[in-house]
């Protein structure tokens, strides 16, 4: 309190002429009010606060700001307390008083450059992207809210705390030493990807790539390619290869299969410990056709066939998956 009474004798011996008031948060409610609104009014031109302003009312007539020790802000308040001042048809001028830059922080210094940088249109959203850059991400759970998630990364971490969860709701033991289940392994041995040519962008095919591993049902599969074709064009063939390997996993996952690997003379599915299929079906198609099929071990099941192409071993395998499911009716 003492130190912005000082600033403020300050300011009014460098502006004698000049009505000089002071504003700050540990004011009366009333007395608060009334310094505001005197600057509204313009009963004052000269305003000494704190960065009390920065939720401050609205002041369309004031058109300089001096921030004095602005390194000692963060990045998002330097935003908003510069934003007090300046209209559409008012030029404004903000102020950044700093100390040295051998004295200053490197973050400091990172803050200062990217609110100087930015000044256009959507400065807020690329500010806000430079405050997590310098800043980092955050943090999330414990005291120190890091721990685990820095090491293994946001998406594993929740995760594991939701198989953990669901284990204790079902009022079992959680399993966190066993690896996590992302569903059947399918190999057609063909590219199953989104080529550079077709979708150059990074970001936009690591957020498609996403998106089709999340599909949940066939239908969601369609919708997805239908707006990649809308969006990019016709899908290529490593494409077709990406959604029919994902719809092959929907297929395979209910019924208990961790692994699928089609070839051109055939290939083999490895089944979990417990899947959940027809095992009369099975033995059935083992007798019927022992030329081509035949079990290897207790969990693999063989199949020895000419498959030329991708789409003639996903049309195999999902005949296969089809015959060994067992029938809801």
């Amino acid at each position: 309190m003492e130190s912005i009474q000082r600033q403020a004798r300050e300011v009014q011996e460098l502006a004698p002429e000049a009505q000089v008031a002071v504003a700050h948060g540990q004011m009366r409610e009333r007395e608060l009010e009334q310094v505001m609104l005197d600057f509204y009014h313009r009963r004052c031109n000269i305003l000494v606060c704190s960065t009390i302003i920065e939720s401050g009312i609205d002041v369309p007539n004031a058109n300089t700001i001096i921030i004095n020790r602005a390194d000692k802000l963060g990045l998002a308040q330097l935003h908003q307390l510069r934003g007090r001042v300046g209209r559409s048809h008012h030029r404004a001028y903000a102020y950044l008083i700093v100390p040295p830059r051998k004295v200053m922080t490197a973050d400091a210094v990172k803050r200062i450059e990217a609110i100087e940088s930015l000044e256009d249109l959507g400065a807020g959203f690329m500010l806000a992207n430079h405050d997590l850059e310098i800043r980092g991400a955050g943090e999330l759970l414990g005291e120190d809210q890091s721990g685990q998630i820095h090491e293994i990364g946001f998406s594993l971490y929740m995760e594991l705390l939701e198989r953990a969860v669901t284990a204790l709701k079902s009022g079992q033991t959680p399993e966190l030493d066993q690896p996590l289940d992302h569903g059947p392994e399918i190999d057609l041995q063909s590219p199953a990807l989104i080529p550079d040519d077709y979708l150059p962008d990074v970001h936009s095919r690591l957020i498609l790539y996403k998106r089709i591993a999340s599909a949940a049902t066939p239908e969601e599969l369609r919708e997805l390619q239908v707006e990649m074709i809308d969006r990019f064009g016709l899908l290529p063939e490593p494409v077709k290869t990406l959604f029919r390997v994902t719809g092959l996993k929907l297929q395979a996952s209910p019924i208990g299969i961790r692994k699928i690997e089609a070839g051109p003379q055939g290939g083999r599915i490895v089944f979990t410990p417990e899947p959940n299929i027809d095992l009369g079906k099975l033995l059935a198609l083992i007798q019927q056709h022992a030329v081509i099929y035949r079990l290897d071990g207790q969990d693999k099941l063989r199949f020895n066939k000419v498959l030329k192409d991708t789409e003639t071993r996903a049309q195999e395998v999902e005949q296969l998956l089809e015959r060994l499911k067992i029938d809801d009716s």
